[in-house]
């Protein structure tokens, strides 16, 4: 059976042109693997040329593991202070984390943990200054929802909260807590957590500020290709909001499949077999990621959940990033 000719829709993305959400579809329900990765590749030269592919290396620390949003697909969070496995990192554990990354080349931490209720707003400012002010690394820290989380503990806006932890030494915001930016899959698998406006909101606002920011995306929720393509349209549409004011707005996108087990609630669904993503789903999605973002300039190939080769493979669908 030969396959569909998507020859017009290559012409547009040559010159420059964005594919209406139709044709959109139509491509993501059609193109072979094949020809989404020479279409995701071109797209990828488009805007990094040549065969370089960049990395770094860093560190995710958790400072705290009580949480209260009861995520269907996190088996990380405990509910309560008072549980056994529940804790809060001080800031010695937390050094003896940034001092172990740095001796392997680390110039990054990430530093994401729950919406703890008994960490006043006080307690992320000074955590971040006083990282910054016993390490030379890069302080990449929270996530919108815990950001919403400081907002609702201080009663300060989003633009007073991520100034002050700027002025603390905070450099970036993760893209975190984003999994698929549609309500109505947010409010079956996360009904507690930030909402998809909310999320961009602290976002623009962390653009506007000039903090180094990026977008992620979860699949494997049951969610389909239109929900998918909600995410992508929020995204894109802030990116060009913060272009056209002349900022940086995201510098990468990362997706990953859902990964999920018996400590999730989600895991031990009856319905557990129907999440999560295949290797050539995850493929297929960072190439139409590419496609249709392309005012994001960087992509990521996750090794972390798909395994080394997989993410090789993903170097061929529009990443240039090795994440």
């Amino acid at each position: 059976m030969d396959e569909p000719d998507f020859t017009p829709l290559r012409s547009k993305l040559i010159d420059s042109a964005r594919l209406a959400d139709g044709e959109f579809l139509e491509l993501a329900n059609s193109a072979s693997l094949a020809q989404l990765a020479l279409l995701a590749d071109e797209m990828r030269q488009r805007c990094n040329p040549g065969r370089l592919v960049t990395y770094l290396i860093d560190r995710n620390i958790n400072y705290t593991n009580v949480c209260h949003t009861d995520c269907s697909f996190c088996g990380f969070y405990r509910h309560s202070s008072d549980h056994p496995e529940a804790y809060v990192n001080s800031n010695a554990a937390i050094g003896t984390k940034i001092e172990e990354a740095r001796e392997l080349g680390a110039t990054r931490i990430l530093l994401q943990g729950g919406h703890n209720d008994q960490l006043p707003y006080e307690y992320y400012l000074e955590l971040i200054d006083w990282i910054h002010t016993h390490y030379e690394i890069e302080i990449n820290a929270f996530s919108p929802s815990e950001i919403q989380q400081m907002q609702r503990l201080s009663g300060k806006s989003y633009r007073e909260i991520l100034s002050e932890l700027k002025i603390a030494g905070m450099r970036g915001l993760p893209g975190g807590g984003a999994e698929i930016l549609d309500d109505e899959v947010r409010k079956r698998v996360s009904p507690k957590k930030i909402s998809a406006d909310e999320w961009i909101r602290v976002m623009r606002v962390a653009h506007e500020l000039e903090l180094t920011t990026t977008a992620t995306m979860v699949i494997g929720f049951g969610e389909t290709l239109e929900q998918r393509l909600n995410h992508w349209r929020r995204i894109r549409k802030l990116q060009d909001e913060s272009r056209h004011n002349g900022l940086q707005g995201f510098n990468a996108f990362i997706a990953w499949p859902l990964q999920h087990n018996k400590n999730t609630s989600m895991g031990r669904s009856r319905h557990a077999n129907n999440f999560g993503a295949s290797a050539v789903e995850y493929l297929r999605n960072l190439a139409l990621s590419r496609i249709y973002l392309d005012n994001v300039p960087h992509h990521q190939s996750s090794w972390q959940t798909c395994g080394a080769e997989i993410a090789q493979l993903g170097l061929q669908m529009g990443a240039d990033d090795f994440g």
